[in-house]
């Protein structure tokens, strides 16, 4: 008989052509956060080809999707596909890859679900994951009730158990002060650019007292419109990101009373407004990343715990979804090590048959966890940090 294993990567080589072919579309044509017509209009007619009930323009959102095999009582997992891309640099980070690795890991797990288990097996296509916060609205709006296991994969330089995933706010900054002429009557003026200009500089001095994995990090999108005009009005995007939620509450008020006091040396006025939703930290299930790295291993690859000099450092809404959900998001390699994420570069990997290799092993390998998640849901329930979620 053959084993497990081997029915799964029989499954997977059957699919083979059409999930590289998958991968390769998506990006060939790249779509920003939200407007992911094309992977979204592909993603959903393969699912439903292979007998996927499908929703297309899920929970408010146009380019969301959910498909579903339901076989009965038992375990719900959820598998996850990304594929929006990066302004100017299209698939920087690998969602195309993270597309076709979850619909074929969810193909080939429906076949095991219909002849050998019962629960349910979900794809959630989630838009804007590059700031979008698809994720997050979905999560509000019922998409993961009654989940026991949600996963995803995503392509780095190496196979690990999971990317230093940190909580990120984002927020917009606009100085309000008056205008003048500069030569003629300067003093009847506030500048607002210097109001954003010393906020900067205040946040730069902060840097040097922030913890080890705190970053903050921003421009000033809108400076002025002619030197010989003081400016009445300014803008600055920045980001905020810390290993924790109550961490980044802290460091977000820490940089706010930097930027209202550039504000208040200036003499002008100074608002805020988000930009997307909060992603949160990261919590890893690990009784489900443990069944990840036994699958990844009969496939051939060997995933490491992250050390220093290995650690990929981001933020991403399947944060949010692990505070709800027992998850997992480990990486899979896709390029060479010495190649970062969100440069043109890994697109051109994520383009290539190292990424075709991504795809297969990323959909046998989360199509071996998920069979063994219907195999073994009592176990999940348990599972992961949960005093962490609690």
């Amino acid at each position: 008989m053959p084993t497990l294993k081997d029915r799964v990567a029989g499954a997977v080589a059957a699919e083979a052509d059409s999930l590289v072919e998958l991968s390769r579309e998506i990006h060939r044509h790249p779509e920003l956060a939200f407007e992911e017509v094309r992977a979204h209009g592909l993603l959903t007619d393969l699912l439903e080809s292979a007998g996927f009930a499908v929703t297309r323009s899920a929970y408010g959102l146009d380019t969301a999707f959910r498909a579903e095999i339901d076989a009965g009582a038992g375990p719900t997992v959820a598998i996850i596909c990304e594929y929006d891309a990066l302004p100017e640099i299209g698939h920087a980070c690998g969602h195309n890859l993270i597309a076709a690795a979850g619909a074929g890991a969810a193909i080939v797990a429906a076949r095991s679900l219909a002849e050998r288990h019962s629960g349910r097996i979900v794809v959630l296509g989630t838009p804007a994951e590059e700031g979008g916060g698809g994720k997050v609205y979905m999560l509000e709006r019922g998409a993961f009730e009654g989940v026991d296991a949600a996963m995803m994969v995503h392509p780095a330089g190496r196979d690990l158990t999971e990317m230093n995933t940190i909580a990120i706010e984002r927020t917009r900054v606009e100085y309000r002060g008056l205008a003048a002429h500069a030569a003629a009557a300067p003093q009847l003026g506030r500048n607002a650019l210097d109001a954003a200009v010393l906020g900067y500089l205040n946040v730069a001095a902060l840097r040097q007292h922030l913890a080890r994995h705190e970053r903050v990090h921003g421009v000033i999108t809108r400076g002025g419109t002619r030197p010989n005009i003081v400016p009445e009005w300014t803008e600055a995007e920045w980001y905020m990101r810390s290993p924790t939620m109550d961490g980044l509450q802290s460091l977000v008020a820490r940089v706010q009373s930097c930027l209202e006091a550039g504000a208040a040396a200036a003499g002008c006025n100074m608002s805020r407004e988000p930009i997307g939703r909060v992603y949160y930290d990261m919590v890893t299930s690990e009784a489900l990343l443990d069944l990840y790295v036994r699958s990844a291993a009969e496939i051939g690859r060997t995933v490491d715990v992250p050390e220093d000099g290995t650690t990929v450092v981001g933020s991403t809404d399947m944060g949010n979804v692990s505070h709800a959900v027992p998850s997992i998001h480990p990486l899979i390699k896709a390029a060479p090590a010495e190649v970062s994420l969100h440069t043109r570069s890994f697109a051109d990997y994520a383009g290539g048959p190292d990424g075709d290799r991504a795809v297969l092993d990323g959909a046998a390998t989360l199509a071996l966890t998920a069979i063994r998640v219907l195999e073994n849901g009592p176990l999940l329930l348990t599972s992961g940090r949960a005093e962490e979620r609690a």
